[in-house]
């Protein structure tokens, strides 16, 4: 990865705010288990190290949404229950049998596909089973839930370990009554399935909203998402548990110019320097995550402790600071896009809501080309451990 290498820019993933999420979650959930979800390489700040950091901290499970990520945590050594939150299409359900993933089973097909696949021979493979209760995306509909668990537990070498669905709309304060809602329907699922004799031992339903607000939604697992990387899956959620963001998006100043009054610059000529004043180049622009609109809508970053404002539009690679006059800002500097300089944070939710958008979005958007770098322990072989010095970038 050559850009990796030649500019100065990185995110940074605090490994040790993971670990204090993670075990602020578990606490919360007890004595339900805790399924930390790492799907979309673990919510942009890399599946790797952030299972492993989850898993030190008391997670005992882990999340994925399709086989290859599952697998690429068993390449790394990982042996703890991977979880598939959506149906395997049969063509790749031999693939996550043999690397020991827990398929999510919510069709007849599905599961005929997973008998399939299972190795004769080898100990029962546990499937757990996904039942619509209002989120509408994907599940088997209460009236052909019993149906689906009738045929894994018949098939060869499978087994019903869990039944499960999904919240709505758990992070909605005024939608508390269709959560309740959705779990009267699980319960309901819950006891077809008993009276039909199938018994899964593990019932999960709540995520990361679940987990905080809604006590009753945690039975005997919760999968935690968003807030195992420190950040609430909703404003009003914000208190009741404290979590620390783990990642930093950072970069150093790469050219500074002074310019005169009135001066417009980048594409379009749409911002003018107020006055004269030094213009700083950053080298990150919209394909590593800083999308075009954050200067439209006012967005700063930190460099020298202070708030300095994004100048003009962002471009692919690079966007525009305006430090002010004799700002004293020179190449090399330090500039936190997301994250703490001295007394001032900005966080993937102040960006959520310049760009009426949610966390989830934000930090899952920084560009693959811009490297990690861990902190805080449990450092992966290879990888910085420190911040990087220009000459290394």
């Amino acid at each position: 990865m050559p850009e990796a290498r030649s500019r100065p820019a990185w995110a940074e993933v605090d490994l040790d705010a993971v670990r204090h999420n993670t075990a602020a979650l578990a606490a919360v959930a007890a004595p339900a288990a805790l399924c930390a979800v790492v799907k979309a390489d673990g919510y942009g700040h890399g599946a790797v190290p952030v299972a492993r950091a989850a898993l030190e901290a008391g997670a005992t499970w882990l999340a994925v949404a399709v086989v290859e990520e599952g697998e690429a945590l068993r390449r790394a050594g990982i042996s703890a229950p991977i979880l598939l939150l959506a149906e395997p299409p049969a063509e790749v359900m031999a693939e996550a049998l043999a690397q020991r993933l827990t398929p999510t089973l919510y069709t007849v097909e599905g599961v005929e596909a997973a008998a399939k696949a299972a190795v004769h021979g080898r100990p029962t493979t546990p499937v757990h089973l996904k039942v619509d209760t209002g989120m509408h995306r994907v599940g088997a509909t209460p009236d052909d839930l019993v149906d689906v668990a009738r045929a894994a537990e018949d098939a060869h070498g499978l087994g019903v370990e869990g039944l499960w669905t999904h919240l709505a709309a758990a992070e909605e304060p005024g939608e508390d009554g269709f959560t309740i809602e959705q779990l009267r329907r699980f319960e309901d699922a819950r006891d077809r399935l008993a009276a039909a004799g199938i018994h899964p031992d593990l019932l999960h339903a709540a995520n990361s909203a679940g987990t905080i607000a809604h006590p009753a939604a945690r039975y005997d697992m919760v999968r935690c998402g968003i807030s195992v990387y420190g950040y609430c899956p909703g404003q009003a959620l914000d208190a009741r548990v404290d979590l620390r963001p783990a990642m930093s998006l950072k970069a150093r100043v790469s050219f500074v110019k002074a310019l005169g009054a009135g001066e417009r610059v980048s594409y379009g000529l749409r911002y003018a320097l107020p006055g004269p004043g030094d213009l700083a180049t950053v080298p990150l622009g919209y394909d590593d995550g800083v999308r075009r609109r954050l200067a439209v809508e006012g967005a700063d970053v930190l460099i020298g402790g202070r708030r300095r404002p994004m100048a003009g539009t962002v471009t692919m690679d690079q966007f525009l600071v305006d430090c002010g006059p004799s700002s004293g800002v020179a190449p090399g500097d330090e500039v936190v896009l997301i994250g703490r300089q001295g007394d001032h944070q900005i966080t993937a939710d102040h960006w959520a809501g310049l760009l009426d958008t949610i966390s989830y979005e934000i930090v899952c958007g920084i560009g693959s080309r811009v490297p990690r770098v861990y902190v805080g322990g449990g450092i992966e072989a290879g990888q910085r451990a420190e911040q990087p010095p220009l000459e290394e970038m």
